[in-house]
């Protein structure tokens, strides 16, 4: 894992909008991340990219609160998914989460993203509740948190 630089931006965006189209004819539109500005996110230190020899195979955006760490997006390149990428992406964000020193790791996702939300919930995740997106109405979103203390 390494700290995603500026000139990595282009990939960021490649990758980003290549994980998430599968939901984009689901949701009728672009989920949130794929319309993200990572710029601003990359000059911050929060996109995380996990790289397989010279390929980029994921991403995650992590952000640092005084009171925990949320995950704004976790990514895999379709060339990478069913190796089990994403769960090393989720032990890397309860790893930063345990070095910051925060209590507990949150997200939120789609209430659409069923497969997603198996995975979180399998990886020691709960969910806290379910809320209208404030951004796109008409899509609802589910908040899940995981105790620092149970991530290993």
């Amino acid at each position: 894992m390494r700290l995603g630089r500026p000139e990595d931006l282009a990939a960021v965006v490649a990758l980003t909008t290549d994980a998430y189209a599968p939901y984009t004819p689901i949701f009728g539109g672009p989920p949130i991340p794929v319309t993200e500005n990572y710029a601003p996110r990359i000059e911050r230190g929060e996109v995380w990219l996990l790289e397989e020899g010279s390929k980029l195979a994921g991403l995650i955006v992590l952000e640092r609160h005084p009171d925990h760490a949320m995950i704004f997006s976790v990514a895999v390149s379709p060339a990478f998914q069913g190796k089990k990428l994403g769960i090393k992406l989720l032990d890397f964000a309860d790893e930063q989460a345990r070095s910051w020193g925060v209590p507990e790791v949150r997200l939120y996702t789609n209430s659409r993203m069923e497969r997603n939300i198996a995975l979180y919930s399998a990886n020691g995740y709960r969910e806290t509740g379910r809320r209208a997106n404030p951004y796109r109405p008409g899509w609802i979103l589910v908040d899940m948190v995981k105790p620092v203390s149970e991530a290993a």
